[in-house]
């Protein structure tokens, strides 16, 4: 694919992204969708788009990038001295302090630190699009290691623990704070409960097609339905979604759980790190944002099996791209999703694509996006 094929446009000194942009496009060929966009120091640099049926405007789920909104809400809130990192769980929620969890802070919790990566017995589809139903069952769950000794990735249900604290703390949810404080006053295309009249512009997920090799290395690394891993993804209930297909159950899309649910466009994401870092009053204060990107909890991440680190409810972005700035943070989605802030060059990042990558996670093409937006970026500098 030429880079004719690439709409949208990019600033002076960005066509390379444009380059590179239809370079992965080529590679990906069939029914390859995909949108990027970059702003720095509050500017949007960088605008694309490509593949079937997307445009600028197209919303699709972004899975797991909704912990970046959900957890710009719990910093906003530390910030504002509701919340107190340090403050165990159970003194805002007294129920989650059964079974082992009485002592579990909040800062634990937020760098999964907790061992409540899901249920004994999994979640079906109703139960999983709400958040309120996630945190009843999950008080009196017992941790599945000591917390504190370890962590775990808390897949679908952080949002949950860290809402419901929000929500007894506030009497509002997380997503009804998103929305006042972070969504509208920004006009950002990242919903946390997709608007009924904005559903046309929602385009499904689509299942990965992985190729034969791709395929047999899956297969050569799955866990059974009573493993650890089975259990934080919610594979041990016999009658639950595929991950992939969350996004297109609407009652997903309207719930809008804080840990997978969210909806959005490229623009929507990297809006919403622009607007925590940039601007005369951004969202968060230098300080804020230093504490959520500090490396809390990092090797051997006991849910996904592999390397991972984490800050306070976001990913220590820069341990997976280490182009980036020490104190980057954001969050990876399901299907390929990447979003995040670098205060140190001021870059604000949003990569959305339609079609399940593989293996899951931040899909590989980020590391040659994000490698030629910050080149960009330090050239524009010097």
């Amino acid at each position: 694919m030429s880079s004719e094929h690439i709409q949208g446009t990019v600033a002076d000194g960005y066509e390379s992204v444009r380059e590179e942009f239809a370079a992965v496009a080529t590679e990906e060929g069939g029914d390859y969708a995909a949108q990027l966009v970059a702003h720095v120091a509050g500017e949007r640099v960088v605008d694309l788009w490509t593949g079937p049926e997307i445009t600028a405007d197209s919303l699709t789920g972004v899975f797991s990038s909704t912990k970046g909104a959900a957890h710009l809400v719990v910093a906003l809130l530390v910030q504002d001295g509701v919340l107190d990192l340090d403050e165990r769980v159970s003194h805002y929620w007294p129920e989650f302090g059964a079974a082992g969890k009485a002592a579990i802070t909040l800062r634990d919790l937020l760098a999964h630190r907790a061992g409540v990566v899901g249920a004994d017995h999994g979640f079906t589809a109703e139960e999983i699009a709400d958040d309120r139903i996630i945190a009843e069952r999950l008080a009196p769950q017992k941790p599945y290691w000591r917390p504190g000794t370890a962590f775990g990735y808390h897949a679908l249900v952080i949002g949950a623990l860290t809402g419901e604290v929000v929500r007894r703390v506030t009497g509002r949810s997380i997503q009804e704070h998103y929305e006042e404080r972070v969504r509208k006053p920004y006009d950002l295309d990242f919903y946390l409960g997709l608007p009924e009249d904005l559903e046309p512009r929602f385009l499904t997920t689509q299942p990965m097609l992985p190729t034969p090799e791709q395929l047999a290395a899956l297969e050569a690394n799955a866990t059974g339905p009573d493993s650890l891993t089975a259990i934080a993804f919610n594979r041990n209930h016999p009658e639950a979604p595929e991950l992939w297909d969350l996004p297109n159950l609407k009652q997903v899309r309207q719930l809008s759980p804080a840990s997978v649910g969210g909806v959005a466009s490229a623009r929507g994401l990297a809006g919403m790190y622009a607007a925590a870092i940039s601007g005369p009053e951004p969202l968060l204060t230098p300080e804020t944002a230093a504490d959520v990107a500090q490396i809390h909890s990092i090797g051997d991440d006991l849910s996904t099996r592999g390397p991972n680190a984490f800050g306070l409810g976001f990913s220590v972005v820069s341990y997976d791209y280490p182009v980036l700035g020490q104190g980057a943070f954001g969050h990876s989605g399901a299907a390929g999703s990447q979003a995040f802030a670098d205060p140190r060059t001021g870059l604000a990042y949003g990569y959305n694509r339609r079609r399940f990558a593989f293996p899951g996670g931040a899909a590989p093409e980020n590391t040659r996006l994000i490698q030629a937006v910050h080149t960009s970026v330090i050239a524009k500098r010097a």
